[in-house]
């Protein structure tokens, strides 16, 4: 393929996917549902976590979990009560559970609260200098800080570490997804590193 083709492919993928028709049929609606950024953050993360299996689904369970938390997900894991994690018990979308699904609540309550965010931890760790190398390490990080209050062992499964030689497909999707929908929300604010 030379330069020529290969633009006028990319053209074509971009007529197709970065549009509002695209969205209504993809996972990338959930975030777009929201305006504030760590609603965004949050729902494109949850929703990119269960993004395996068939693309329905996909979306009824993303659309499921933002109902749990009463469509106010920033809110709902800043003041959550433990008991409000009962809640989560018979959900399940192929492997990720309610004991999963509870514990990615207590670990973003643990990112908020201690570590500024999603976005603070992905561009602490992120250089543009080495940038395959530092998204690698970013996620790496991400994990790390992500698992560091008690959690079950099997809820690890769900966040893929690239430099345990994982594609981490997930984590780069819910990245650019993110870079996305904040684009697309005319830049109310900025997450440049990611």
């Amino acid at each position: 393929m030379n330069h020529s083709e290969l633009k006028s492919f990319l053209d074509e993928k971009v007529e197709l996917y970065n549009n509002p028709n695209f969205i209504e049929s993809d996972p990338v609606q959930i975030p777009h549902l929201f305006s504030i950024k760590e609603d965004i953050e949050i729902a494109g993360f949850l929703s990119a976590t269960i993004a395996w299996g068939n693309r329905k689904m996909i979306i009824k369970n993303s659309y499921r979990m933002m109902d749990l938390m009463g469509s106010a997900p920033y809110d709902f894991i800043m003041s959550h009560s433990e008991k409000d994690l009962e809640q989560f018990e018979f959900f399940v979308h192929r492997t990720f559970n309610g004991q999963d699904f509870a514990s990615f609540i207590r670990s973003l309550k643990h990112i908020y609260e201690n570590h500024g965010g999603l976005e603070a931890v992905f561009s602490q760790h992120q250089s543009q200098e080495m940038e395959k190398a530092s998204t690698q390490s970013s996620i790496h990080e991400f994990k790390k800080i992500f698992f560091q209050i008690p959690h079950q062992h099997r809820t690890q499964k769900h966040i893929s570490d690239p430099l345990n030689n994982s594609a981490a497909k997930r984590i780069n999707m819910f990245k650019q997804v993110i870079k996305v929908v904040y684009n697309y929300c005319a830049n109310l604010f900025t997450f440049a590193r990611i």
